[in-house]
């Protein structure tokens, strides 16, 4: 039995009252055993977080850890030509190092900055490589292979047969689903309708119920990419995907920014969870997802950073922020508030992966995914007289995570992240990066 006592702090529970306790939290091998005052535990680790702030993990519904070697390759472009001239001849381009390393990198950044769950699209080849990163990194996930089995502007080595994007996808379920006591499971991942035929989506469908999994795709991210959909489906994104069967509670939507009322409908009454993208959705000058109607429909919406490539960090406290701040021109000082923030990057997500009972919040008996932050800095003070999760949302950065903890272990203590060898993986990212690029001018085009 491993265990750990957290004295002296500032627990912000995000339970159902959202309650704020200064006192003291210990955890039993995976689990929140207590929360109270003065506990006296002979624990194995005893920290002192005195002055400090203990918050639940976050957990960001949408991310692609293939891209994380990316970062800079393809900046200042739109959706489709991004997609196109850049990332997947890149995704084309990976091998099973690559997919290694570039899963790596974008871990230790997601540990870092207090991540300790994560929704993960992979690309088509080499997602074997990406999970066991995930594994060895500890950190808590829902990932797939994605699926691509039409498009006439891929690479070859992209564009997949309806079968063997299938048969690959449930060969990897059936390896990794559940492993390690549930903390990694898999997700079948369509990347869109514009590159899966309406065979593969319904395959999908059925599979998702017979192994009881999540469903995670992109949906009505860009104007060009609706145009396309309603060209080769005669109706819009959520309509055809409702159409078809998927829209239901098993399914998470990355992005959703141009949503009419009808499909917002269909989110709303089907359960489908929404993943809100801000970052990514302004550096592609892609919009501004309407949540504030999303959130008085009483929707589900969760945060994601999405890829590095695209960001160009995987940082949830630059995607709380602009999630509050993007939102109020329009809609007033009031819309998309600091709370409201912090409860869709934490026991939101929870619910988005539908493990609200375990994860999201810091209560006895969950799950113990927990960042340690030490508010003391010039960026965050005073502290009197401040709401704590504004204090947060709107100042704290990802350099104030301290310590992080995932299913009872400490993977990363005073800023160091202990599941991933740093030198290695930047030295490694580097030889990666430029092994992929001289590979691009021989990936063909279909």
């Amino acid at each position: 039995m491993s265990t750990i006592l957290i004295k002296n702090v500032q627990i912000i529970t995000m339970n159902q009252q959202e309650e704020i306790i200064q006192g003291d939290l210990y955890i039993e091998n995976d689990r929140i055993k207590e929360i109270g005052r003065n506990l006296d535990y002979g624990a194995d680790k005893v920290i002192n977080a005195k002055n400090k702030t203990v918050i639940p993990g976050f957990i960001q519904t949408h991310i692609h850890l293939c891209q994380a070697l990316f970062r800079g390759q393809a900046d200042d472009l739109e959706l489709m030509d991004w997609l196109q001239k850049k990332i997947w001849p890149l995704e084309a381009s990976h091998d099973e190092e690559s997919s290694y390393y570039s899963a790596m990198l974008g871990l230790g950044e997601l540990i870092q900055s207090g991540t300790t769950a994560i929704v993960d699209m992979e690309t088509v080849n080499h997602t074997d490589a990406a999970f066991r990163a995930m594994d060895e990194s500890g950190i808590r996930c829902l990932a797939g292979k994605v699926m691509m089995d039409m498009g006439d502007d891929l690479p070859d080595l992209l564009l997949e047969d309806t079968t063997s994007s299938i048969q690959r996808s449930v060969d990897l379920l059936e390896k990794w689903n559940n492993h390690d006591n549930g903390r990694i499971r898999y997700a079948f991942c369509p990347r869109f309708v514009v590159s899966c035929t309406e065979d593969l989506l319904k395959e999908v469908r059925d599979l998702s119920k017979q192994y009881n999994v999540k469903v995670h795709t992109h949906a009505s991210e860009n104007r060009g990419e609706i145009e396309i959909v309603e060209m080769q489906r005669g109706m819009r994104n959520v309509v055809y995907l409702d159409h078809i069967g998927l829209a239901n509670e098993d399914l998470i939507l990355a992005h959703c920014v141009w949503l009419d009322d009808e499909e917002k409908r269909i989110i709303k009454e089907r359960g489908v969870k929404m993943s809100h993208c801000p970052g990514s959705n302004l550096k592609l000058a892609s919009g501004i997802a309407d949540v504030p109607d999303m959130l008085e429909l009483e929707a589900s919406v969760s945060l994601g950073a999405d890829g590095a490539p695209c960001n160009n960090n995987l940082d949830m406290f630059n995607e709380m922020r602009l999630a509050s701040i993007i939102q109020k021109p329009e809609h007033g000082p009031t819309a998309m508030g600091a709370r409201m923030v912090f409860r869709m990057a934490t026991i939101g997500g929870a619910e988005a992966v539908g493990l609200d009972d375990e994860i999201g919040s810091l209560e006895v008996g969950k799950k113990a995914d927990l960042a340690i932050l030490d508010l003391n800095q010039f960026h965050t003070y005073p502290s009197s007289n401040v709401d704590p999760i504004s204090r947060i949302v709107y100042a704290a950065t990802r350099a104030d995570v301290e310590t992080t903890i995932i299913d009872g272990k400490m993977v990363m203590d005073k800023g160091i992240v202990k599941t991933v060898d740093k030198d290695i993986v930047l030295r490694e990212a580097d030889k990666s990066i430029e092994r992929l690029t001289k590979r691009l001018p021989t990936i063909a085009k279909v």
